[in-house]
């Protein structure tokens, strides 16, 4: 398998009348997410650290990470979609607005008789399955949960112990997606899926928008300057689409430049900006790969339209990417804080740093206008949610970096 890191550099302009909407991500749509995610016992804005001594040695003005890790004590971001979206299609099945229906009140004993019982249905790599899981017992309610093949058995039992019927499945991501959706058909289910397609598009916007909460925390903890670019990872896009919608809607031809990280061997959106055809173009097979979170071949259509429209670039990143990134952020530069990453969470530090330091990619470099000037934006998106796999890298020293 090729193992050098791959880019493209997107042309389209923004005079080009791009056609993937904005409104959806405007401030004040996000903040309705922002403002019920603060209702939640255990909410808080995660940190974002300033890494000082490694923006000096990589090159560049400033390197600010968002350190999802801590986030209601699950290590990673996903739980701001999957509850945003679930609390979402409560209230419209009560006919509420979702500012009537603060967490306490939702999660109360009057709601539950209003509602009836509900099944809460997804396909997972580990942290969106163990989100949607955690709702849904909160609310008291069940939840069903599939992992593809390959899935991690210790991401499988925090799944399970958050009260969700679980199983890993002999068959890819997509493949999954596809089987829960047909059993959540015949049972009557709530899909929480965030891959949107045709006919499937309200849930999966609304987990985008719930994401937006950590975006509109990072944008707070810097007083509202945004950064000059933003490297952002992607499985299905949902979560890069959202930041790209979000950053254009409010800067718009002076937004800050995104570049989407993919891990290699599941890179759907990387071909399909390759391709210049307008279209996603699925990527199939069993899609094995170190990063267990970006492990999607098909993307979400909403997701892949704002990326095809705005991003400045895609990244194909080998899985040694983003060890060599757990190993930077876990074992960081005197006077760097000390960050605990998992495989999907680094990826953009390893490739910051590659982009930084590799001759062979000074072109790419100049071209995306990174330099001595740069405010760079990095989202840990988790943290150790696999930890025997975590040790395996950081300590153990697998998938070593090689000469680019």
């Amino acid at each position: 398998m090729q193992d050098n890191l791959s880019f493209f550099i997107n042309r389209t302009s923004f005079t080009e009348r791009p056609t993937a909407p904005l409104a959806p991500f405007a401030w004040q749509e996000l903040i309705k997410a922002l403002n019920f995610h603060r209702t939640i016992p255990g909410y808080a804005p995660t940190p974002l650290y300033h890494l000082a001594a490694l923006s000096g040695k990589l090159g560049v003005q400033d390197i600010y990470l968002k350190d999802e890790s801590r986030r209601f004590g699950l290590k990673a971001f996903k739980s701001l979609g999957g509850a945003y979206a679930m609390a979402r299609h409560i209230a419209e099945r009560l006919g509420k607005d979702i500012s009537e229906l603060p967490f306490d009140v939702m999660t109360s004993d009057n709601v539950r008789r209003d509602l009836g019982e509900i099944t809460f249905a997804t396909t997972t790599d580990g942290n969106h399955g163990r989100g949607v899981a955690w709702m849904a017992r909160q609310l008291k309610q069940k939840s069903v949960v599939y992992m593809p093949k390959g899935s991690s058995p210790q991401r499988l039992a925090a799944i399970r112990n958050e009260g969700a019927t679980a199983e890993i499945v002999d068959m890819n991501y997509d493949d999954a997606v596809r089987m829960t959706a047909e059993l959540a058909e015949k049972h009557q289910w709530v899909v929480v899926q965030d891959t949107a397609w045709e006919g499937y598009e309200k849930i999966p916007l609304w987990i985008m928008q719930g994401y937006g909460t950590l975006m509109l925390e990072a944008l707070d903890q810097l007083h509202q300057v945004p950064p000059t670019h933003v490297l952002v990872q992607a499985g299905v896009g949902s979560f890069a689409g959202m930041v790209q919608g979000m950053l254009t809607a409010a800067w718009g031809e002076h937004r800050p430049k995104v570049i989407v990280a993919e891990a290699m061997i599941a890179d759907c959106l990387y071909r399909s900006a390759q391709s210049r055809q307008g279209q996603a173009i699925p990527v199939g097979g069993d899609l094995q790969t170190l990063m267990a979170g970006l492990a999607c071949g098909e993307a979400n259509n909403i997701g892949w339209n704002l990326l095809r429209d705005y991003a400045t670039a895609f990244a194909s990143c080998p899985d040694f990417v983003a060890a060599s990134g757990m190993r930077m952020l876990g074992n960081p530069l005197a006077g760097d804080p000390q960050i605990v990453s998992g495989e999907s969470g680094a990826v953009t530090a390893g490739l910051l740093s590659l982009l930084m330091t590799s001759p062979a990619l000074a072109q790419t470099r100049e071209q995306l206008g990174l330099n001595e000037t740069s405010r760079v934006l990095l989202i840990s998106t988790e943290g150790d949610t696999d930890p025997q796999q975590y040790l395996d890298i950081v300590w153990g020293g697998e998938y070593p970096s090689v000469n680019q």
